[in-house]
């Protein structure tokens, strides 16, 4: 049975079953998910953890999942839960629903916020996606629906995306005389470049799926109906892999891009030495001489 965490609308449930298991039940809960909008449970946010792969959605389909508050609030306790949780490998963030992934602040909320309120909301969303891009965890963004606004920023804050073919995306504030306030300026010239992101976000355009692939924005677009296989799919074939090589392999990228070169090369260096004392190096090895399957503890 789903277990709702005391006095928070984050919802947990744990399960031991191999991840092909997992993906199987996964795909098919989350389908009906999108038709059901989680009927069987409460709460602004779902968490399940099943053979190292977590996977937390966003749960206001009624709402186009939008930031509210209190979904803010849960995320940021999911967020912590999978952070200090080593038996999770790899994460995938997902929406509950057909046709969103998460529509960014909810504007209704809004709407009735003073000034101060209003900054207050502004950096509550941006320490949340501040808090998905530092899981330790590679993230999965796996978009069932459109992204728009701190809905792609949150996306952007994820390792990998993987977008639906029928779902647009784009970052919009300046449409709504705002401008990206949780990284969007930042995140996205980083990820496409910075003419290709002041473009965008001047224009506030929205695009397809097939346009986001073409310059970088998401690694994958695929049938709506494909998303969740996709995202498992890949979740697997990191899964499978030294998850303290995984953290390192993401420390290393994420501070390094963010440097010189050289400077980069003394991070990866440090990376790769912390790798060298653990047990699961020394498996890997024995493995590779022993023609068998690795089993990697995270040790």
């Amino acid at each position: 049975m789903p277990e709702k965490a005391k006095g928070t609308g984050v919802v947990i449930q744990n399960s031991p079953e191999p991840q092909n298991r997992l993906q199987s039940r996964s795909e098919g809960r989350l389908q009906a998910n999108r038709q059901e909008g989680k009927k069987n449970m409460t709460g602004t946010v779902l968490l399940e953890k099943q053979d190292g792969i977590a996977v937390m959605t966003l749960n206001r389909p009624e709402a186009a999942n939008a930031l509210s508050k209190e979904m803010l609030s849960d995320m940021h306790e999911v967020l912590s839960e999978i952070k200090k949780d080593r038996g999770t490998r790899v994460v995938i963030l997902t929406g509950a629903g057909e046709k969103v992934f998460c529509a960014g602040a909810d504007l209704k909320e809004r709407k009735g916020m003073n000034e101060e309120e209003v900054l207050q909301a502004v950096r509550k969303i941006g320490a949340v996606v501040n808090e998905t891009a530092a899981l330790p965890q590679p993230v999965i963004a796996a978009l069932n629906g459109s992204a728009f606004g701190g809905g792609l920023e949150l996306a952007l804050a994820c390792d990998i995306r993987i977008g639906a073919c029928e779902a647009k995306y784009g970052l919009t504030e300046t449409s709504l005389a705002i401008i990206p306030g949780a990284g969007g300026t930042q995140r996205l010239p980083r990820l496409i470049g910075i003419g290709k992101a002041k473009e965008l976000i001047y224009t506030a355009r929205r695009l397809t799926a097939e346009e986001a692939a073409a310059i970088g924005l998401l690694e994958y677009a695929v049938p709506r109906a494909a998303v969740i296989e996709k995202a498992f799919e890949l979740a697997g074939e990191m899964q499978k892999n030294g998850p303290i090589a995984l953290r390192q392999a993401k420390t290393a990228i994420d501070q390094g891009t963010e440097t010189g070169l050289s400077a980069g090369l003394k991070i990866e260096e440090l990376a790769y030495n912390a790798l060298i004392p653990t047990e699961d190096r020394i498996e890997g090895l024995r493995a590779f001489a022993e023609k068998r399957t690795p089993v990697y503890k995270g040790r």
